[in-house]
């Protein structure tokens, strides 16, 4: 059998049933990705005869003969394709996972499928963009910049990756291969709860080429949490790397390692188990109430009330509520309730790990390596220096990698065998194991005068964290932040974190706002109608105003500080934006057309404390080493750090040299969340680059014998009075004294401000079917100054994106039993591109922000007004209140007919 892939022909036939992606990747074709496995995701496609498949659902055996071409083959970073060019110059990419099988489509595509591009992408997903800037490449339109020396902030420069990203070189975790490298797989529970009695494990090791089989007698017995934060108390010691009492459905049991993934899954289905199971609760205020099955015993002291599976509880009050609401006009109260989201990031969660010089390694998809190392050292009992953890590009995180949850059990293996080994996630493990949104019920009572003056704000927010706390208390804390954006001499939180037997809850976009916003947005518009009030109208009587104090859960000091009225700018051109388009018609006499707004304020960092180091150094051969433990997984913080460093030296981002997320290679680094990546670790490159400039600044005064004060820089040297002194000679000169231009810099997430945002969005319902069509989107963000606008854009347009599948189509469905029913993509429902509109991004220039330059991150709070933004659409549209996401079709047309003023359009 003859293959011939790129033009090459090779002689190596594939496994039996293989299909072809698998078997490319094994030639050293890593560009071609798996997101799914099952044809739903793209990331796999390469073309056969010049036309596009999904090679993940294509047999091996099919190419034979013919003629099979991957990203790889289409063009080279120095000779690009000319949709590879149009994707760089867009740019049409942000993580950069789905990227390859973008291009490996659009390149196809004829001029009556560029003008359909619903139909004609309908096989790809991409997570990140929101598909604008994929319609820009295909469409080639150029949005990419060219920086001027000393002037790259502001400016839309490409990403260091770029030419790597579009021609498939760019490595992403999986994408390498280690002689001897055995491959691990898990088997995991069937039930919600139970306790193992006991695991035979003789059929599994009779398997051929399996090597060991590891259960909770095997694993060092010590408690942690999976939750990354830099403060690891602020989140329960409640997890084992392996139990013997499983709590979800999809817990892992069992590691099986085996020379192939096959010999490993074979491996899993022969460990014979015997369970006992044991009564499982999945309601958070039925596992509550007394009596209720308890999941976890009273051994770790920072579970509030085992008994009635609380993990954390929160009950806090400003003012007096009742005297508030006793002097009301009007109150409302409504019980808002949003589900479990997954972050469906196309590259699964994964780690390789193997020995070198007597060090364990782990190369890993992860937000935080240097934290994961911390945890990794304290379970295995290394000392820093034994170990090193290190990400290549990340595809996609939004939070989800925010967690040690590969990482252990290859390095448990490579440190009892000595041998690589790797772990890859499937798409139905991210579904039934990863961590998703929590999901919570708020209930949101509010009073208010007839001019709609707030007298009384109170929010009950009940939080189901699953079957394991980590960032149960956080994003519960989190939430709290949600009534600070409104004004209220009387306010009241209380809320409770609550462990039932599903899958556990974690960190997703938005962090724990998200849930909140769209309750109290969603409030804040049900009570604008009571008081007949145009609800922006009410916004803006109560928005807290600079100089104020950022009034949440006790009005005690913090490190929040704004001066500047963002929300109100933002709020003022959502408004201008939306009417403008007000009287256009909608789509028909069957569609009913209505607007939304809705607001939000979120922090720039978060509160618990966030360390970031930077180290930048002039080299010999006059190119700037940027050193950064911030990992890149699309929200564009190499750009940024490349853009800060290159202003303040003076010089062009082609000038700087990035080396990032490697913790043998940079410093700590808390992590890449909470938009903390520009935020604090921005500050640090910002500082480190100062730092060497002035350096240089120094040594050439001191050289020349002019004052510092008559000393420039720019991108070839230093101007001190009338002489000119080239960075090569001065380089010569510093070696020649045994002085480097270096210097290392910290930064801390204190003091912060906060980010505002308002969304608007004109739909049209359909009253016969209930689906909805999203005519008109607009955001507007307050992004301070602005680092990148392309980079901003596309954050927005992202969130955006991410928070109409939270709204509309991403459905989490479990069944009776705990078990997730559709964990693949095509079924769960994210966001194509035929559902995601076109956004006006409108930004707010402010300048009261503690970020690099005074820059805002903008990644993280986009998505928190969309789901409020379409359920106030929704009611304007059809005079009825949907209080529960998603808003399927299913669900809005079965309440239709409550409606009592349809208005056609």
């Amino acid at each position: 059998m003859t293959y011939i892939v790129n033009g090459m022909r090779f002689g190596e036939e594939p496994d039996p049933g293989q299909c072809l992606r698998t078997f490319l990747r094994s030639l050293g074709h890593h560009g071609v990705k798996k997101g799914c496995d099952a044809g739903d995701c793209g990331a796999c496609t390469v073309w056969l005869d010049g036309d596009p498949v999904h090679s993940c659902i294509t047999p091996a055996f099919r190419a034979e003969g013919r003629e099979v071409t991957t990203i790889e083959g289409i063009g080279s970073p120095g000779n690009l394709h000319p949709m590879q060019r149009r994707f760089r110059d867009a740019p049409g990419f942000q993580c950069g996972f789905c990227t390859a099988g973008m291009i490996m489509t659009s390149a196809t595509f004829t001029e009556a499928q560029k003008s359909d591009l619903p139909r004609a992408l309908k096989g790809n997903l991409c997570r990140c963009t929101g598909y604008r800037g994929i319609e820009d490449a295909v469409n080639g339109v150029a949005g990419v910049e060219t920086a001027t020396p000393g002037k790259a902030v502001g400016t839309s420069v490409g990403a260091p990756a770029a030419n790597d990203v579009v021609t498939g070189r760019a490595e992403f975790t999986m994408d390498t291969e280690m002689e001897g490298m055995l491959h691990l797989k898990v088997l995991h529970s069937p039930h919600a709860h139970a306790r193992i009695v006991s695991i035979d494990k003789t059929a599994a090791l009779a398997v051929p080429g399996v090597h060991r089989v590891y259960t909770w007698e095997d694993v060092p017995r010590k408690r942690y949490t999976t939750a990354i934060h830099t403060d690891h108390l602020v989140d329960p010691d409640d997890t084992f790397m392996l139990d013997d009492t499983v709590r979800f459905a999809g817990q892992r049991v069992v590691a099986v390692l085996a020379d192939t993934v096959g010999a490993a899954e074979e491996g899993c289905r022969k460990v014979d188990i015997e369970y006992e199971v044991l009564p499982a609760v999945f309601d958070p205020e039925e596992a509550m109430a007394d009596g209720a099955p308890q999941l976890h015993g009273t051994s770790d002291p920072f579970v509030r009330d085992p008994v009635h599976n609380t993990l954390f509880e929160i009950h806090t009050h400003i003012g007096d509520v009742d005297a508030g609401f006793a002097a009301a006009d009007v109150i409302h109260e409504g019980t808002y309730v949003s589900p479990r989201v997954q972050h469906a990031h196309l590259e699964t969660h994964g780690s390789i790990a193997w020995m070198e010089n007597g060090r364990l390694n782990v190369r890993t998809s992860s937000q935080s390596p240097s934290i994961a190392k911390v945890k990794l050292a304290y379970l295995f009992a290394l000392r820093p220096d034994q170990l090193r953890v290190f990400c290549k590009r990340v595809g996609g995180g939004f939070g989800g990698k925010q967690e040690v949850i590969s990482e252990d059990l290859v390095a448990l293996a490579t440190l009892d065998t000595g041998r690589p080994v790797c772990w890859e996630y499937t798409r139905e493990e991210e579904f039934t194991t990863a961590s998703p949104r929590h999901p919570m019920a708020l209930t949101v009572r509010l009073g208010a005068k007839a001019d709609g003056t707030l007298t009384a704000f109170q929010v009950r927010n009940v939080s189901n964290t699953g079957a394991y706390g980590n960032h149960g208390g956080e994003t519960l804390f989190a939430g709290g932040a949600a009534v600070m954006i409104y004004r209220c001499p009387n306010k009241k939180y209380d809320a409770y974190s609550v462990y039932t037997n599903t899958v556990p809850s974690g960190a997703l976009r938005g962090y724990g706002m998200t849930q909140p916003a769209f309750a109290v947005e969603s409030a804040m518009d049900e009570l604008a109608r009571a008081l007949h009030m145009d609800p922006l109208a009410l916004r803006r009587r109560n928005i807290v105003r600079p100089g104020e104090p950022l009034v949440a859960m006790d009005d005690g000091p913090d490190d929040v500080m704004f001066s500047e009225d963002g929300l109100g700018k933002c709020i003022d051109l959502v408004d201008d934006a939306m009417a403008r388009t007000a009287d256009e018609p909608g789509p028909g006499p069957e569609w009913l057309v209505g607007s939304g707004v809705a607001s939000s304020l979120h922090e720039t960092a978060p509160p618990t404390e966030h360390i970031s180091e930077a180290w930048v150094t002039l080299g010999d051969d006059l190119m700037y080493e940027l050193a950064v433990g911030t990992v890149e997984f699309g929200e564009g913080t190499s750009t940024a750090h490349v853009q800060i460093a290159a202003n303040q030296l003076g010089t062009t981002p082609s000038r700087i040299r990035l080396v990032q997320s490697d913790t043998d290679r940079t410093g700590f680094d808390t992590g890449a969340f909470a938009s903390a990546g520009l935020f604090v670790s921005g500050n640090a490159v910002l500082r480190a680059a100062n730092a060497v400039r002035d350096r240089i600044l120094e040594f050439a005064a001191a050289h020349t014998g002019v004052h510092l004060v008559m000393c420039s820089m720019d991108d070839e040297g230093v101007v001190c009075g009338d002489q000119r002194v080239s960075l090569a000679e001065l380089v010569a000169l510093a070696r020649a004294r045994g002085i480097r231009f270096t210097a290392a810099r910290k930064a801390h997430g204190s003091p912060r401000s906060v980010t505002s945002n308002a969304q608007g969005f004109r739909i049209a319902v359909h009253q016969v079917t209930g689906e909805i069509r999203i005519l008109r989107s607009v955001q507007a963000t307050d992004a301070a100054e602005v680092i990148n606008p392309a980079q901003v854009r596309g954050q927005v347009e992202g969130g955006v994106a991410q928070g109409i599948g939270f709204a509309l189509t991403e459905h989490f469905q479990v069944d009776a039993e705990g078990v997730m029913v559709n964990p693949n993509l095509r079924n769960y429902r994210i966001p194509t591109y035929a559902d995601v509109p076109r956004t006006d991004v409108l930004l707010v220039h402010s300048s009261d922000s503690f970020g690099p330059l005074r820059a805002k991150g903008m990644a993280e709070c986009c998505i928190n007004p969309v789901a409020p933004a379409l359920a106030n659409a929704l009611q304007d549209a059809t005079g009825v209140r949907y209080r529960s996401l998603p808003l399927t079709p299913e669900r809005i047309y079965s309440r239709l007919p409550e409606s009592q003023a349809v208005r056609p359009g």
